[in-house]
């Protein structure tokens, strides 16, 4: 698998699942980890995603390589 560019991650861009589903908004990228704003999880709760989900990075949209389903089930919780 390619390793991807992490450096056009950037704060406030849309995260959304390979089906197209809107998972959530960049808070900022944590090491090899996207953490999400907390006023766009379902909870309240800021979330992390592993960057390694990112398929393709397109304008302000970050497009995973799992489904919006599959990326809640890989929620990483803040410690």
């Amino acid at each position: 698998m390619a390793e991807h560019d992490h450096s056009a991650i950037k704060e406030h861009m849309d995260v959304i699942g390979a089906d197209g589903v809107h998972i959530g908004t960049v808070d900022h990228l944590d090491g090899e980890r996207i953490k999400l704003t907390k006023s766009d999880s379902g909870d309240g709760k800021h979330h992390y995603l592993p960057a390694g989900l990112v398929a393709s990075v397109d304008g302000d949209t970050i497009r995973l390589s799992a489904t919006g389903a599959n990326a809640v089930d890989l929620f990483e919780e803040a410690e």
